[in-house]
């Protein structure tokens, strides 16, 4: 018998139809896990048309130095899975390369301001 595992997000929107709250669940998500996220980028590969479809969303009040944070968190673990899935040790390291660059370009920006 193989198992399920169910992942769903509910984004509360405000009159414009921009996200305010994000929250998610998941049948197999630890029990100290938040439930709410100011994030989330989705990929879905689409294998009749060949390519691959998004979903990315953000809520209002994520600073935007934390979303370049989230975005090279995201290439460093697309990294990661490109070297498990392929093997192909060329691109994760060029990946991670990129990486490497993204942070010390964000690093030498402005610090953010604390509120």
């Amino acid at each position: 018998m193989s198992k399920k595992s169910t992942i769903q997000f509910t984004v509360d929107l405000d009159e414009n139809n921009v996200p305010e709250k994000i929250q998610w669940d998941a049948t197999d998500k630890p029990e100290d896990q938040s439930p709410e996220t100011k994030s989330i980028s989705l990929s879905i590969w689409d294998s009749l048309d060949k390519n691959t479809l998004r979903i990315d969303l953000w809520t209002k009040d994520m600073p935007v130095h934390e979303m370049k944070r989230f975005y090279i968190d995201c290439i460093g673990g697309l990294a990661q899975s490109v070297l498990q899935a392929t093997g192909d040790e060329k691109m994760a390291s060029e990946m991670k390369d990129l990486c490497e660059k993204l942070v010390k370009h964000v690093s030498q920006q402005d610090p953010p301001t604390r509120a």
